[in-house]
């Protein structure tokens, strides 16, 4: 006789979820929204992006549900940052804003998922599973007018080798290395390196690697 039921079938492992967003009755929602799946748990809701920060670090959930709009500080800066402190947590940003942009911006910054907030009820799901998985997934609409839109060149008239150099610093390259592969001496590297800090207005290689990433000049797969 066979007294287990179902044997020989691993039971499905818990998918633990964390989710910021700043207005109460939105994270009841979503709550409500993802425990009705078997396999879903909410282990904690933040209205900020510290308190977000603080729980991530805390509960090391698969899934951080991120609002982009919240106060505390930017969502999107705070990605990376979350990405670093807690690699396991793949991010799923759940938002109004539907400009290509915003949705480029987060996807390089590390988020996995891009869902807009008038379609979670139908897609909120999916992401959140498929993140889970370490599988990225873009609202459709979206992705086809991110497809038929070129990506946005750089502004503040940098030139086609700026750019070259620029790319190659946010990729972690030297001076020395990136003089290597464009056939450049060390020198005018130095230099092409100091116009775009001045074109650009700052002053650490952290913040051209954020422009980088913000105008997808580079992304996180290279």
């Amino acid at each position: 006789m066979n007294m287990s039921g179902n044997a020989g079938e691993a039971p499905n492992a818990m998918i633990r979820i964390v989710i910021a967003d700043d207005h109460a009755v939105v994270r009841s929602g979503l709550r409500l929204l993802l425990e009705a799946e078997p396999d879903f748990e909410v282990v904690a809701e933040a209205g900020d992006v510290e308190a977000a920060r603080r729980y991530v670090r805390g509960h090391h959930p698969g899934v951080l549900v991120l609002d982009l709009n919240m106060p505390g500080g930017s969502s999107l800066d705070a990605i990376p940052v979350l990405r670093n402190e807690a690699p396991e947590t793949q991010i799923v940003i759940l938002t109004m804003q539907e400009e290509p942009a915003f949705a480029r911006q987060a996807l390089s910054a590390g988020a996995i998922g891009y869902v807009l907030k008038e379609a979670a009820d139908a897609e909120l799901v999916e992401a959140v599973r498929r993140a889970a998985a370490g599988e990225t997934y873009l609202n459709p609409a979206l992705g086809a007018r991110i497809a038929r839109e070129p990506p946005p060149g750089p502004p503040d008239d940098l030139s086609e080798r700026e750019v070259e150099v620029l790319r190659l610093i946010a990729l972690g390259h030297t001076n020395s290395e990136i003089a290597e592969q464009l056939f450049l001496s060390v020198r005018t590297v130095e230099t092409h390196r100091s116009h775009i800090q001045q074109k650009l207005r700052v002053s650490s290689r952290a913040e051209l690697v954020r422009y980088a990433l913000q105008r997808g000049l580079v992304n996180t797969d290279e």
